[in-house]
């Protein structure tokens, strides 16, 4: 059965520089980036326009993977367009990244068990709590990027040989959804004015203080090949430098193996 979107919510929410947000809240969803290209598609989307569903019944994740929503978690999807999506993609999952790492620690009391895993993931206490889906294409020759972020706040989604993690793991009582989405786009809109007025650089520092640090050992999976190195940064376009018996080696794309489960 195809879910109908019904009338949302719809909540202004102020930003330090531009229009503010916009952010729909729908009480079910089949998939928030389903719905936010759709529009996007017909020439009906929004720069800054966000849509959170209280429960997501066909939500995505990265490779392919079903994002499962038992309920109680965020489904978060932001539509970006013309200036609002200059930001080159590969960048996205860094700044975003530091959004999603930000608004989760506002609801612990310290964020020592947090981690951000390239590219894309959340790590609390070593398992994945969250995770980012950047989506782009065009339309009447003018450029869209969809910024799905999900992440288990109230309880983790059992899967089959994966480790999950929740918000509420942390913390006696996990913030509500429509908390933790105004949380992630204030800290977006923190995030993006500092990659505006400092590039990549900034952003790219600060990703790497709250990720596995440099010399980590890590594993990759990309594709039918799996390797392992030690982590050694990012270069200034986001990929991922694995150094290797063989030599330094740039990763485009892949999954980053940390241990079983994460």
């Amino acid at each position: 059965m195809t879910d109908i979107p019904v009338a949302p919510a719809i909540f202004q929410l102020p930003r330090e520089q531009g229009e503010g947000w916009r952010m729909e809240v729908y009480d079910r969803l089949g998939s928030t980036s389903d719905l936010c290209k759709a529009r996007l598609e017909a020439g009906e989307g929004a720069n800054g326009v966000a849509i959170l569903a209280l429960e997501q019944t066909a939500g995505r994740g990265s490779r392919g993977r079903e994002w499962t929503d038992p309920g109680g978690n965020l489904a978060l999807s932001i539509m970006l367009t013309g200036q609002g999506a200059g930001v080159p993609v590969g960048l996205w999952p860094f700044i975003a990244g530091l959004a999603l790492y930000g608004a989760v620690a506002r609801f612990l009391p310290t964020d020592d068990a947090l981690e951000l895993k390239w590219p894309n993931d959340l790590l609390l206490a070593g398992r994945k709590m969250a995770g980012i889906l950047i989506e782009t294409g065009a339309v009447a020759n003018m450029a869209w990027q969809v910024i799905g972020i999900g992440v288990n706040l109230a309880r983790a989604p059992r899967i089959e040989g994966r480790e999950l993690a929740c918000l509420a793991d942390g913390v006696p009582d996990a913030p509500t959804p429509q908390e933790m989405a105004r949380a992630v786009l204030r800290e977006l809109d923190t995030w993006l004015h500092r990659y505006t007025t400092g590039g990549f650089d900034v952003i790219r520092h600060a990703w790497l203080e709250r990720a596995h640090p440099v010399g980590t050992t890590i594993g990759v999976r990309a594709g039918n090949q799996q390797f392992s190195g030690t982590f050694y940064g990012l270069a200034d376009d986001g990929i991922l430098l694995l150094q290797t018996p063989s030599g330094l080696r740039r990763v485009v794309t892949g999954e980053v193996l940390l241990a079983p489960g994460g």
